[in-house]
């Protein structure tokens, strides 16, 4: 992994690092395919970790408190099935008024603010994730998909 990367996950703006992303997008010539997808995926991402990683409330899909936002992180979250959580997970912390669903330390929770779900939500309701029911499944396709354009990022970081 690029060194840049650490630094640009470490301190830049969400429109800096997808320009990034755009820009490495383009040097690569990666087919229009994978091209239409990246940008977007790491967005709805992006949109929430940018916002932790400001408030210092990271954390992993395991809810372990993170201290710095990483290409691996970011990976991390790249799951779908992780992505699908933290936006359940976001979205009723929003709703309660603190961050929930992790390890961090009480008081670190209760200075959560609230955090703009609307990206993130666009994003998975365009690919068939039910936003109202967490239990609810989505289908095979998209999970195989999302595993292709994070093998894409990767590559590119």
């Amino acid at each position: 992994m690029k060194k840049e990367s650490y630094e640009l996950f470490k301190s830049a703006s969400l429109d800096e690092i997808i320009d990034v992303l755009a820009n490495e997008l383009k040097t690569r010539n990666e087919s229009p395919f994978w091209s239409d997808k990246v940008v977007p995926f790491s967005r709805a991402i992006l949109s929430i970790l940018v916002p932790l990683r400001e408030s210092k409330m990271l954390f992993d899909p395991e809810g372990k408190a993170v201290k710095e936002l990483t290409p691996e992180l970011f990976f991390d979250w790249n799951d779908f099935v992780s992505l699908k959580t933290l936006a359940f997970t976001i979205q009723k912390s929003n709703a309660e008024g603190k961050l929930l669903r992790t390890s961090l330390p009480i008081s670190t929770c209760q200075r959560y603010k609230e955090i703009d779900l609307t990206s993130l939500g666009e994003y998975l309701s365009r690919h068939t994730v039910n936003l109202e029911n967490e239990s609810l499944d989505f289908p095979i396709s998209n999970y195989n998909l999302h595993q292709g354009i994070s093998n894409v990022i990767k590559s590119l970081l």
